[in-house]
């Protein structure tokens, strides 16, 4: 396995896999959040400055196989020219004659954005739609139709150039031809990007941390999206702080009174092995103490304050209270090492937000004290986007879900495939 930092690109033609799958204006499809793109711009930066072009492919949003304007990439065009300062070409293909004589011409210090890969169905290796009734034998024969359809697939990609680059963590959770299969055509000529490396050592940073006492932050709406990594992390941390809607789970599974606040009635039994795990483990965990209620799911709702586990009926809890932000905040703030996934209340409604902002600024705090601190997945990088944090935490993930399989323990295909 090549490491970028000793490759040289002189000469060379690279094609990169990026996460460019940027939320879009839904009238103008201007780019709303060009996190990923900057995040992208250190290794293409490095192959063209190398004496190398670059040739970016990426996916966006979810158009099933088909041509739709709304997901072309190239709406992210003015953006890429505007970071690097000159013009990018566009192929309106990302294989085919096209893109061939788009990467034929490319020259040193150039770059090509290829057309969006999941324009074709076999970049995420669907079958072919098959009649209910389908036979064993049709299946196979389906099965046998893909994979040959795919190699086509991914041969064309990979004429277009001569090494392979993986940047795109957001997706390396994924087993798509062009995260985890294209690879094998550059057996001697494959490395990941700047991006991936620094998510990598990130994450390996709080999982093999020596630095405690270190403090998981888990937030968002289910006890069950996050069971693998809370049971992971248990090995792992010191203190495991409970937010958002998922702590009424474990409210109620204690007996408390929770209202018509979120629950999943089918895991109270595993909130309370979650928990007894915990106490073997010596894992101090964190519940809210207090709560704003609402009257409804919304943003004009009557509120009031209360202890977590009394919730009248009728009402719901839709963000942490004042005592428990001081109990959260203290113990953030004597951490060594952080990691935070998941908003401590309904973020986007400003009425229920002092919560997880609370948190984001007593994770900097720590940060600005000399603590390792990671954050993850939408909301909380959004909370941290919006505060303009981002500088003051020692590592934004880009990727949701791969971060949090990664965290897990899983191996992730995008990953896997360059790391063997």
């Amino acid at each position: 396995m090549h490491k970028i930092d000793n490759y040289s690109f002189a000469g060379k033609k690279a094609i990169v896999r990026v996460d460019f799958n940027v939320p879009l204006d839904k009238k103008t499809f201007e780019v709303t959040d060009d996190t990923r793109i900057r995040g992208a711009l250190p290794t293409i930066k490095k192959i063209i400055n190398n004496g190398g072009a670059a040739i970016l492919m990426s996916h966006l949003g979810r158009p099933d196989g088909k041509v739709q304007d709304k997901y072309s990439l190239k709406h992210v065009l003015p953006v890429i020219e505007k970071h690097l300062g000159f013009k990018v070409k566009f192929a309106p293909d990302c294989i085919g004659d096209e893109a061939k004589k788009f990467a034929a011409e490319l020259k040193a210090g150039e770059i090509l954005v290829l057309e969006n890969l999941r324009f074709y169905e076999e970049e995420e290796g669907k079958a072919y739609s098959l009649a209910e009734d389908a036979t064993e034998v049709q299946k196979k024969e389906a099965k046998v139709r893909v994979k040959e359809s795919q190699k086509n697939f991914l041969k064309q990609l990979a004429s277009l150039a001569n090494c392979y680059v993986n940047d795109a963590f957001g997706t390396a959770h994924r087993a798509h031809a062009s995260t985890s299969l294209l690879v094998q055509y550059f057996p001697n000529d494959s490395m990941f990007g700047y991006l991936i490396e620094s998510e990598l050592k990130a994450m390996d940073k709080v999982l093999h941390s020596n630095e405690k006492p270190l403090t998981a932050i888990m937030g968002g709406a289910k006890v069950s999206d996050k069971i693998l990594l809370i049971e992971n992390l248990l090995n792992r941390v010191d203190n495991l702080i409970i937010g958002g809607g998922m702590t009424y789970t474990f409210i109620k599974a204690q007996g408390g009174k929770i209202g018509k606040s979120l629950c999943e009635e089918d895991k109270l039994d595993l909130a309370l092995e979650l928990l007894t795990k915990a106490k073997e483990k010596g894992v101090k965990v964190y519940l809210p103490v207090d709560a704003i209620n609402a009257d409804a799911f919304d943003a004009n709702a009557n509120t009031q304050a209360l202890k977590i586990d009394i919730t009248p009926d009728g009402w719901m809890g839709l963000d942490i209270g004042d005592e428990t932000i001081k109990l959260f905040s203290q113990v953030i703030e004597n951490s060594k090492t952080i990691l935070w996934n998941g908003p401590m209340g309904v973020f986007e409604m400003e009425k229920f937000s002092k919560g997880t902002k609370a948190i984001a600024l007593a994770v900097a705090k720590a940060t600005e004290k000399g603590a390792f601190s990671l954050v993850g997945g939408g909301d909380s990088v959004a909370a941290v986007n919006k505060l303009n944090l981002a500088d003051k935490i020692s590592y934004v993930s880009t990727g949701g879900g791969a971060m949090l399989e990664y965290m897990e323990g899983k191996e992730l295909p995008g990953i896997k495939a360059i790391r063997g």
